[in-house]
């Protein structure tokens, strides 16, 4: 299971990306979430709802909003 402190660092920035419309955060956490997700030992629903936040994020970061 990756590191509680992995976790805090998505659920953090996804918070300011969510309050702030910040792209810097939401690529943060989207790279966070895919690290995540990369765990050998996460389970799969976990493993797809880390990817697909992922996606998302990466795609708001990228588009600016």
């Amino acid at each position: 299971m990756p590191r509680p402190e992995l976790w805090a660092g998505a659920l953090s920035l996804l918070l300011h990306h969510s309050e702030t419309a910040c792209p810097h955060a939401a690529a943060q956490a989207a790279r966070l979430l895919a690290c995540i997700s990369d765990a050998s030992d996460l389970d799969e629903a976990t493993r797809a709802l880390c990817d697909r936040a992922s996606i998302r994020l990466s795609t708001k970061a990228g588009s600016g909003k």
